[in-house]
């Protein structure tokens, strides 16, 4: 039903005419991806329904897993790739051309994007999450959700939050440290809701710190709409309701999908029994309406989308997507006559695509191009050997059904092509390998690849190796075999023809990794406790996620977050450094440091740069990670041409959180500010002092001598109320080590102890009374 007449307007009189049982029914779909329909007051039922890398509406009737056919739609790049763009421009254009396709197919809400930390490698949805870093997927998300929006149609971000592993994922406890769980889990979701206001949120499966998501006050109504000032729907993940009466109090407003009626009166009973407040019923229907009312200009006119635009957009963003990670002798780009006169291609994978992840975010493309469709199209003939078996190619209709050849003959096969020729090899993970549901068990790609690029590479003048996967694989036990390699992630429909683009150098690589390519699995901090054990998963390598934990323990790795080559190269230089001092004035958006650097094109062709920007705190009171990012920017340069760039950081983005006045605070001392190509490549390094108010503890009785002493006023309050004893503790201590070791001892021990007389249990109340 496409009306224009709900408005927001009407809502406090549908407030008055609905039933208990007809609002209940408003907080809970209607079928698989429509509200609740109540057809005697006008409120008619929207449709929400998956992305995030494309839009997934069942074509028929929807079924109870929705998993029937969907109807065509642009399928860009997964997440993954997307990150890899670190372009934000690109992503609102993204955004642009997701949310015209949404309103053309009647869809209220595009379910995604998905921005939660990939704290593993192993993670099935990798594929489906922007990065591993939370600064850098908050900026690139937030551009992406304002482009959906800016087309009249809602968003969903998602996982709301910790989510971040299938393994349990619906019964799972994430025990997570507020301090950890603030600066790494929650910040990409925070910048993304004060920045786009995203029409809905997505809750998580999972719990946090023993509370379901769907039912957790303090996540989705102190944090979320307290804090954040979020204005818009928090929706559940499909079935992840536990409480339903608790979560409405908690502020979880729409379930999805239809309970069929036994969660509606669960939420009857729990009001008339006085265990819900129906004005928190009220509340979750009211931003169900207002979601609803929002929706309906669109609705009524949905207007068209280009799909020869918006492939072309897909062949663009694959094309920035992709990662050069080896070059050393520039064997990429190939010549012309040397693709078209003497390579092979090699692989199931360029013949049967692996474009996009598995699980709920599945795209009908518009159009599928893959490798050995662009160089037909393109007229280049280049001869193919599939070079292993792939399951999706085996399926009917596939190019391989019917394969009776084993993995060893077509390996055979394979070598004998690639005799003296440049072999193009696709390597990668078949559709079994990464999925959302269930975790990946190792980094690597399958045997039958290893084996295949280790024959190839013995018998050819030279290897590319080209790389289809959603999530980081090892690379360290065979990268030796490839001549070049190139990180392609999954390309969505027009991947095919990127890749030939990028081997050719009619475009250049400019993706940089928005993930950390280990050495080995065991180098990876989070893999002391992932996936956990009896519905329970211990985050205990804290903010040591990521290149923040690689770095920390000082472990190798093979390609660094940040990393990425092109067909050119890069000199930066004359770092400037401006730093405004912190006051209580300063507002958590205004710019505190201003990094300067100039980027200079000191190669023959054109090409993408990403300066990167990363803070250090060394003399930290609190533990830190070596570097974190904190600024990028992307810069498009001609051969010889350089352009000075600005980045900022601002007060917000220099705090850290404390954990003891529970908020965000900015630490005075020194910084390091560095800026480079990665985090691994920061050739230019400023040590600035930053000025700040002097943090202080909140004093109690269990604050430490120490702690107290540190404090000018209290300290020597205490001092003198301890009497002779506080005289150990003064400038001419007589046993320095003594004052030491007592320092460490909280207050409230002295007059327990007996070690000072005139400091009483009441002196030490009054002490703090007046001191706290």
């Amino acid at each position: 039903m496409h009306s224009t007449a709900l408005t927001q307007a009407d809502i406090p009189r549908l407030l008055t005419e609905l039933s208990l049982e007809e609002k209940a029914a408003l907080c809970s779909g209607q079928d698989f991806w429509h509200t609740q329909a109540i057809e005697r007051l006008g409120i008619p039922a929207v449709m929400v329904t998956d992305g995030p890398h494309g839009l997934r509406k069942q074509a028929g009737a929807t079924d109870h897993v929705g998993l029937n056919d969907s109807v065509p739609a642009t399928c860009f790049p997964s997440a993954a790739g997307l990150g890899s763009t670190w372009d934000r421009d690109l992503l609102y254009r993204v955004g642009e051309a997701l949310g015209i396709e949404t309103r053309a197919n009647d869809v209220a809400v595009l379910l995604g994007p998905g921005i939660n930390m990939k704290r593993s490698p192993l993670c099935g949805r990798n594929f489906e999450y922007i990065g591993e870093d939370p600064f850098h997927a908050g900026e690139l998300a937030a551009e992406l959700v304002a482009g959906v929006q800016s087309q009249g149609v809602g968003t969903s971000l998602k996982h709301f939050a910790a989510n971040n592993q299938e393994t349990d994922r619906m019964r799972i406890s994430a025990e997570i440290d507020e301090r950890t769980l603030r600066e790494i889990y929650l910040p990409a979701f925070e910048k993304v809701v004060t920045r786009a206001q995203p029409w809905t949120v997505m809750c998580a499966y999972n719990k946090i710190n023993g509370t379901y998501a769907s039912q957790d006050p303090w996540l989705l109504t102190e944090v979320l709409r307290g804090e954040w000032g979020f204005e818009g729907l928090v929706v559940s993940d499909w079935g992840a309701v536990d409480d339903r009466a608790a979560g409405i109090a908690a502020g979880l407003d729409l379930e999805m999908p239809s309970s069929h009626g036994l969660n509606d009166a669960a939420i009857v009973a729990a009001v008339r029994e006085g265990r819900l407040a129906e004005a928190d019923l009220d509340t979750a229907v009211t931003r169900v309406l207002t979601m609803i009312a929002r929706a309906q200009l669109a609705l009524a006119e949905p207007g068209t989308a280009d799909p020869t635009a918006h492939h072309a957009l897909a062949h663009e963003v694959a094309v920035r997507s992709a990662v050069l990670l080896k070059n050393p002798d520039a064997v990429l780009p190939l010549a012309m006559d040397t693709l078209a006169g003497s390579a092979v291609l090699i692989g199931e994978l360029a013949r049967t695509p692996r474009y996009q992840g598995a699980g709920s975010s599945q795209v009908n493309p518009t159009r599928l191009v893959s490798m050995v469709d662009a160089l037909a199209e393109r007229g280049i003939d280049v001869p193919f050997t599939p070079g292993y078996r792939l399951a999706e190619a085996e399926k009917p209709g596939g190019p391989a059904e019917g394969e009776t050849r084993d993995d060893v003959t077509l390996r055979a096969e394979a070598v004998a092509a690639a005799t003296g020729k440049t072999a193009i090899v696709l390597l990668g993970l078949p559709a079994v390998d990464e999925s959302e549901g269930y975790d990946r068990e190792h980094l690597d790609i399958p045997a039958s690849h290893r084996e295949l690029l280790r024959d190839v590479s013995a018998v050819a003048e030279r290897t590319v190796v080209l790389l289809a996967n959603g999530s980081a694989v090892a690379v360290s036990e065979w990268e030796h075999h490839a001549d070049a390699l190139l990180e392609l992630w999954l390309g969505g429909q027009a991947g095919g023809s990127a890749a030939v683009d990028l081997l050719l150098g009619d475009a250049a690589p400019s993706g940089r990794l928005a993930e950390s390519i280990p050495v080995r699995l065991a180098d990876v901090p989070a893999q002391l406790n992932f996936p956990g054990e009896n519905g329970t998963v211990r985050y205990g390598e804290g903010l040591f996620i990521g290149y923040r934990g690689l770095d920390a323990t000082e472990r190798a790795v093979s390609y660094p977050f940040g990393y990425g080559l092109t067909y050119t190269t890069f000199d930066y230089t004359d770092l400037t450094v401006d730093v405004t001092e912190v006051t209580e004035q300063t507002g958590v958006g205004d710019v505190v440091v201003r990094a300067g650097v100039t980027v200079h094109n000191t190669g023959d062709r054109a090409g993408v740069a990403v300066p990167q920007l990363y803070l250090s705190r060394p003399d930290s009171a609190v533990v830190r990670p070596p570097r974190e990012l904190k600024g990028f920017a992307r810069v498009e340069l001609e051969p010889g041409q350089e352009q000075r760039v600005e980045l900022t950081v601002t007060r917000r983005e220099l705090s850290h959180w404390d954990v003891h006045a529970h908020g965000w605070a900015v630490e005075p001392g020194p910084l390091h500010v560095a800026v480079g190509a990665s985090s691994r490549d920061l050739p230019l390094e400023h040590v600035t002092e930053l000025v700040a108010p002097a943090l202080r503890r909140p004093l109690s009785e269990d604050a430490t001598i120490s702690e107290w002493l540190e404090h000018p006023q209290a300290g020597s309050a205490l001092l003198a109320a301890m009497g002779d004893f506080g005289a150990l503790f003064g400038q001419d201590s007589p046993d320095p080590a003594m004052a030491a070791f007592l320092g460490a001892m909280p207050v409230k021990k002295v007059p327990v102890m007996r070690m000072s007389p005139d400091l009483t249990q009441e002196g030490l109340a009054e002490l703090v009374s007046r001191h706290r």
